[in-house]
């Protein structure tokens, strides 16, 4: 499962520095064939220190991580929809991401002019938030343009399409994102391919010095969908080894945080594979039965599923592997309804 974070943000607000420290935590794309890397694209590994763990337990030759591609797109300003600034047309490069992480300036630094005069981070997001609304308003208005001639000769279809395309586009009129609209699993199957920007999940990094973070940021920060950091010193971390790290004592780095957070804020969970040759990490959604899980390592594995051997990675780790967990009976039999939850250790049984 290939995963893509939109980063978004106005002009000097530490947006490409965000990208280029978190590049710079990258794996070799060569490991992960599914992936299209392009110029503007990063991979990242998803931090995980379970992995270690596991693999110290089977004496693992290898340790594959999950991973998300961070996407970077140039600086939008006020009114990149009416052609200000670059305009708004690269925006079309992160339509197909699975959430948008936004970048607010909180900083106060002379040395870097803000495209707008002042530090206000409340106000760049207006910006941003408007901005991603005319994207969508535009591509919706353009495709009951397309419907409209079928509507007129009474097509069922296409009266009840372009009637949920101008409820969507009337809520963005008033400024409001399209996720805030109450969809069922029809509608939404209806608009996917409109990949709307405002439909997706968000994530906010708000870029503060330390005494300078903005109390409107900050006193959500518990919500897991808004991480605090200073790019810039995280930048500079970015080039530590991870002996230096340990060195100074820092398990997590706010880069760490900021992934984990992306992962979250898609509704993820991490399964392990571990054994002899390999121990890795595999991403699904919340909820995935297993023979779908199955069927992210190898689609012979869901065709032919059979039951999942199933124990908690901690466990596993105490009782120091397999043997003794079977001994135990800590090594749990699942089948084809069970709910892989994070953190499980798998087994796959299948038929060809």
């Amino acid at each position: 499962m290939s995963l893509q974070i939109g980063i978004v943000g106005l002009p000097n607000v530490g947006k490409s520095t965000l990208f280029n420290a978190l590049t710079k935590k990258g794996v070799d794309a060569a490991n992960y064939p599914f992936c299209t890397i392009d110029p503007n694209v990063g991979v990242v590994k998803v931090p995980d220190e379970r992995l270690d763990a596991l693999a110290k337990v089977n004496n693992s030759q290898e340790i594959i991580p999950t991973i998300i591609e961070f996407v970077d797109i140039a600086g939008l300003v006020k009114n990149a929809h009416k052609g200000e600034g670059l305009g708004n047309q690269f925006l079309s490069h992160i339509r197909e991401v699975d959430a948008i992480c936004e970048v607010l300036r909180a900083f106060p630094d002379p040395n870097v002019i803000h495209v707008d005069g002042s530090i206000d981070p409340k106000r760049d997001q207006e910006t941003i938030h408007t901005e991603l609304a005319m994207a969508d308003l535009a591509t919706i208005e353009k495709r009951i343009g397309t419907m409209s001639g079928s509507a007129r000769t009474g097509n069922k279809d296409a009266l009840e399409t372009i009637a949920l395309y101008e409820k969507i586009s009337n809520t963005l009129n008033q400024g409001v994102w399209a996720n805030t609209i109450t969809l069922n699993h029809e509608e939404l199957v209806k608009i996917k391919d409109l990949h709307l920007l405002t439909l997706k999940p968000l994530l906010l990094v708000v870029n503060s010095t330390e005494g300078h973070a903005h109390p409107v940021f900050a006193s959500q920060y518990e919500t897991g969908s808004i991480v605090d950091m200073d790019i810039k010193k995280e930048s500079e971390l970015a080039e530590l080894s991870e002996d230096d790290l340990r060195e100074l004592s820092m398990k997590r780095t706010g880069l760490d945080i900021l992934i984990r957070a992306a992962y979250d804020t898609l509704g993820l969970i991490t399964f392990f594979t571990s054994g002899p040759k390999e121990t890795r990490a595999w991403t699904v959604r919340r909820g995935t039965k297993a023979p779908q899980a199955a069927g992210v390592i190898h689609t012979d594995f869901e065709h032919g599923f059979i039951a999942a051997e199933v124990i908690d990675w901690h466990t596993l780790v105490e009782l120091k592997g397999d043997t003794k967990a079977k001994e135990l009976g800590k090594m749990r039999l699942e089948g084809k309804e069970y709910e892989t939850k994070d953190g499980d250790v798998v087994h796959f049984r299948f038929s060809v």
